[in-house]
């Protein structure tokens, strides 16, 4: 990854719902502000069809986190709108997160219940931080799901997120850093290169081309730019024509052309033949123009070399939330011991309790169900993999889970699950998810 250039991070303490604030209040007020609770974000479901899903967002939530703050603006407008009594204002001046956060990795896979991300620490602290943390959540683990369904279907060739235009800006940021995660090659968000250090690449668009007086004139000038290597778009006119205007000015060292409509596996086929024809055999073929999973897995057979994914991709390909739920599952007694709590609600349900988890792997090393212990860690038979990371300790981010580092340890992460998993995660085809979860109350 490019070497990344420092970026400030805007105060994120009002990322949150007025609502959250008035439970602090209201529980300012009753004494149990204070009470030791434990938070877990967790998906009651996948999204319908879908067999497995990506963790992304943990390290943009840390890095939030260390900016929610509340300063002279935050509590100024608080105040002026009556949104909290002075007392909340006061305790609001003086908030810093104190608890602790533990969590899968970015780039592992969850299914249903999983305990995602546990936060544990006063009621005051990790109620406030509800909102920020299920917004980045529920987009970066929706996004990385997609991404993850595209990179295998792509089988190894390169997928490109190019979707920034299509979403608003800050989430254009993060759909590309999610979508390197789940095993995307680049981006050509330049935002997302200067905070993340993740690659960005670019050429031209249609408009370059109609620019110019004749197609050929467009790609002198590209060419002469930015070096015969770089990929000419060739269907702004004739894609025929475009091949061969692409070769006439490039020669045999022309980089790649791209190809953004029409039938794009006949397309790529008879392109393949021509280019091969012309002496090119070395030029590759980029193919674009609304993909998704469905239309790369559709690619498979056909000649294309890298694939360039946008609308799809940012608005996580049919499911453009995780579904992502943000609950207290214990908190302190009047005795001091801490006790389950749960949500009873028809279909709302959830099972209290501090949460432990493992994946049990068997002897081939893949992975046969996720196992969640409820009050104490499940048995490990030797090979299975425990799967809570500690993210903040004592209200100290711990060192490797933000930043350019954090991206390339949850690819790194994103790759070794997936090879866990049984080969039917791989499937596009709509089924439950790939392994059960199984839950495990402490008996001892």
């Amino acid at each position: 990854m490019n070497a990344p250039t420092a970026w400030q991070q805007p105060n994120a303490a009002l990322y949150t719902d007025h609502y959250e604030l008035t439970m602090l209040q209201a529980a300012l007020h009753s004494g149990t502000a204070e009470r030791r609770s434990v938070f877990e974000a967790f998906a009651r479901k996948l999204p319908d069809g879908r067999r497995y899903g990506i963790v992304a967002g943990t390290g943009r939530l840390l890095e939030a986190l260390e900016n929610f703050r509340f300063e002279e603006a935050q509590l100024d407008f608080l105040a002026a709108n009556g949104v909290v009594d002075d007392r909340t204002l006061a305790w609001l001046a003086n908030f810093r997160f104190s608890g602790t956060i533990t969590g899968y990795a970015e780039g592992d896979v969850y299914f249903p219940g999983s305990p995602i991300l546990q936060v544990e620490s006063s009621f005051g602290e990790a109620c406030i931080l509800e909102t920020l943390i299920l917004s980045v959540l529920n987009h970066d683990c929706a996004i990385a799901s997609a991404a993850s369904r595209m990179t295998s279907a792509a089988g190894g060739r390169p997928c490109i997120e190019m979707g920034s235009r299509r979403t608003h800006e800050e989430a254009a940021v993060a759909a590309a850093r999610a979508a390197v995660i789940a095993g995307f090659d680049s981006t050509s968000n330049l935002e997302t290169g200067l905070r993340y250090g993740i690659k960005t690449v670019g050429t031209a668009a249609h408009s370059f081309t109609l620019l110019h007086d004749s197609e050929v004139d467009a790609f002198t000038a590209q060419t002469a730019s930015l070096g015969v290597n770089t990929s000419l778009l060739v269907d702004t006119y004739d894609v025929e024509q475009g091949v061969r205007n692409a070769v006439a000015v490039a020669g045999q060292q022309l980089g790649g052309v791209r190809l953004d409509s029409g039938d794009l596996v006949a397309q790529a086929q008879w392109v393949r033949e021509l280019l091969d024809d012309l002496g090119n055999t070395s030029t590759r073929i980029m193919v674009t123009s609304d993909l998704d999973e469905y239309a790369i897995a559709a690619l498979g057979s056909a000649p294309v070399d890298a694939y360039g994914v946008g609308t799809s991709l940012v608005t996580g390909s049919g499911a453009p939330t995780a579904g992502l739920v943000y609950k207290l599952v214990s908190r302190e007694g009047t005795d001091g011991n801490f006790v389950s709590v749960a949500k009873a609600a028809k279909n709302k349900a959830s099972l209290g309790g501090h949460k432990y988890a493992l994946r049990r792997i068997n002897q081939r090393g893949r992975a046969v169900a996720e196992v969640v212990g409820v009050g104490a860690l499940p048995l490990n038979d030797g090979n299975d993999r425990e799967l809570l990371e500690t993210f903040v300790a004592d209200g100290v981010v711990q060192p490797g889970w933000t930043g350019p580092d954090a991206v390339d340890r949850a690819r790194a992460r994103h790759e070794a699950s997936l090879l866990e998993l049984p080969a039917a995660a791989y499937r596009l085809q709509r089924g439950e998810p790939v392994i059960p979860t199984e839950f495990e109350e402490e008996t001892r």
